[in-house]
């Protein structure tokens, strides 16, 4: 089968990886292809919070942060263990600074520091109560111009009618809607401003966290003369001259051959939505039906399968093998489900965990990641079953929300008549609704608002770290993520495993390069994002630790396909090699 086309670079996948792969790469002056296997480019990045861990990062170190790499180093070993991967970290973290200040000189891609925003574990070796973590800055998707159709709007379910939200500040705005005449007006000029955009565009236009970021890089990518293919999933890699040479791609029905004559990367989401992967590798999931996960439903482990079939190898075995984040089951009105993952609601007073036997099991407010854990851990005690229900007063439902549902004025009765909200008059009718122990959650309560009432909580702590008081509610005292839960009625919702994208992976070099079982590179073979195994080594340190990584190994990737450390910057292309003779299957 002859080949239909080459480049320097074949791209497979879209997302914050893939896309900073390919801008780079082609700002080096290489020819570059992105394939994405579905109708939208963006993948995951698009529906994430779009937080980047970059320690050291100059947007941080202009508001006068200090920190240093060595720090940031400490920390990750603490955190990783025995997985700690010392080559791949020091590449990360050396080169994550020079990742954003290249974006910020050369593309679209422009971002604003979080300061307050903790690391994860702040008071452990070398941890940080806030300066790692940026965002991209919003962004007019009018910019993008027809090719915003195809950017992947937000998750629904974390949207309100389709609006996106830029950082915990303007959500404070949305709670205080009816307590505070600023955040009311500002309320309404968002609103005024949403309704004309769906209103002429069909979507929204001001783009924040994440869809910001997919559409900065989309951007930057066109800008450099990228071309970016959608529904093109590829279906083998090409060898040739003992290298990875090219790939095979369906388009249009048709499957076509591309040569890639300096290499191909590998960005293709990851495997949250393929249950055989998810049966191997997540212990809570024995099916793989066992988990709900807010990713595209293209991520399957098409990565991991090509890289495979290529002699690379991959990594199952770290002590967790995916980003953890509980969620729950959003129905919808033509019968299918949403996913809402708990980002935020945990951390406010009012609102506790308990599993089926009625009793709490962790701090609330600790990382998605840390509750997933705990959910795992309680399994042991509740018959396997990881599951477990976030619980509430009135008061608290009211001021905050819970899950997908909304605060006040927005109406109860939507998600009480779909079963996704529980109500009971009594602390014991509420856990006959949820099928949780009536004595148990009753006590719970009881033992909870004994201490809430001055703010304490002795048995775990909510509230006890500079990370747990960034998502609490700062106007309440003395703690901001603590208060008796003691205005009935009482409500529950159910919250099972989910994730924000896998750890396990496949093995790379610090050059982004794909490794075989004896750590040797396969030429020509590079992969990035989710679709690599984490460099963080199953832990979860701080917000955007997938992203800060994505985006600095996909530069890493751009520079090493293009020689960028050893040639001028716009490096002359090489001769065009002898076509590709083989074709290895996914």
């Amino acid at each position: 089968m002859p080949i239909d086309e080459a480049y320097d670079v074949v791209v497979a996948g879209s997302g914050a990886g893939a896309l900073a792969a390919a801008v780079t790469a082609a700002h080096h002056g290489l020819s570059v292809l992105v394939l994405e296997k579905e109708p939208l480019f963006g993948g995951t990045t698009a529906r994430s919070g779009g937080v980047m861990w970059v320690p050291c990062n100059p947007k941080s170190r202009a508001l006068g942060i200090d920190d240093t790499l060595e720090a940031a180093r400490t920390y990750m070993a603490h955190e990783a263990g025995a997985h700690f991967d010392a080559e791949r970290v020091d590449a990360f973290l050396s080169n994550g600074p020079r990742m954003v200040e290249f974006f910020e000189r050369a593309t679209a891609l422009q971002f604003v520091a979080v300061p307050e925003f903790s690391d994860y574990h702040p008071d452990a070796p070398g941890g940080r109560a806030g300066g790692r973590s940026i965002l991209a800055e919003p962004f007019d998707a009018g910019e993008l111009g027809a090719e915003a159709k195809r950017l992947r709007p937000p998750l629904r379910e974390i949207t309100f009618v389709g609006m996106m939200f830029n950082a915990s500040q303007e959500i404070a705005h949305f709670f205080n809607f009816t307590r505070s005449a600023a955040s009311a007006a500002y309320v309404t000029r968002r609103l005024l401003q949403h309704a004309r955009e769906m209103l002429v565009h069909g979507r929204a236009q001001r783009l924040t966290n994440g869809n910001a970021l997919a559409a900065r890089l989309a951007k930057s990518a066109f800008d450099a003369g990228v071309r970016i293919v959608t529904e093109a999933p590829v279906r083998r890699l090409l060898l040739g001259e003992g290298r990875v040479a090219g790939v095979e791609f369906m388009l249009a029905g048709q499957l076509r051959r591309v040569q890639a004559r300096r290499g191909v990367v590998l960005g293709t989401g990851g495997f949250p939505q393929d249950p055989e992967l998810r049966r191997r590798l997540f212990p809570h999931a024995p099916t793989g039906q066992e988990h709900w996960s807010p990713a595209p439903p293209g991520n399957t482990g098409d990565g991991w399968r090509l890289a495979e079939s290529a002699g690379g190898a991959t990594e199952g075995t770290l002590p967790n093998n995916g980003a953890w984040i509980p969620v729950s089951r959003v129905p919808r009105r033509n019968g299918d489900e949403g996913v809402f993952p708990h980002l935020i609601d945990r951390y406010k007073p009012g609102i506790i965990a308990v599993g089926r036997d009625g009793r709490r099991f962790v701090n609330e407010a600790q990382s998605y990641h840390d509750f997933g854990q705990a959910m795992q851990k309680l399994a042991a005690r509740q018959d396997g079953q990881t599951c477990a229900w976030l619980i509430c007063d009135h008061r608290a439902l009211r001021r905050y929300g819970l899950g997908y549902v909304k605060p006040f004025p927005l109406p109860l009765w939507p998600h009480l008549r779909s079963g996704y909200l529980l109500r009971g008059r009594t602390p014991a009718d509420l856990a006959a609704r949820a099928g949780v122990d009536a004595a148990g959650l009753t006590q719970t309560i009881a033992d909870f608002n004994r201490d809430a009432a001055d703010g304490r909580d002795p048995a775990f702590g909510k509230g006890s770290t500079a990370y747990n008081r960034f998502l609490g509610d700062a106007s309440h005292q003395p703690n901001p993520c603590v208060a008796p839960l003691d205005q009935g009625p009482w409500y529950a919702i159910k919250v099972v495993p989910g994730d924000l994208g896998t750890f396990a992976g496949i093995r790379t070099d610090a050059s982004a390069r794909v490794v075989d079982d004896a750590g040797q590179p396969v030429p020509g073979l590079y992969a990035v994002g989710n679709d690599a195994a984490s460099v963080m080594g199953g832990a979860y340190p701080g917000g955007g630790i997938t992203l800060g990584p994505a985006l600095t190994f996909g530069w890493i990737a751009g520079r090493h396909l293009a020689g960028a450390d050893a040639l001028p910057h716009a490096a002359a292309r090489p001769a065009a090699t002898a076509p590709p003779r083989e074709a290895v299957p996914t």
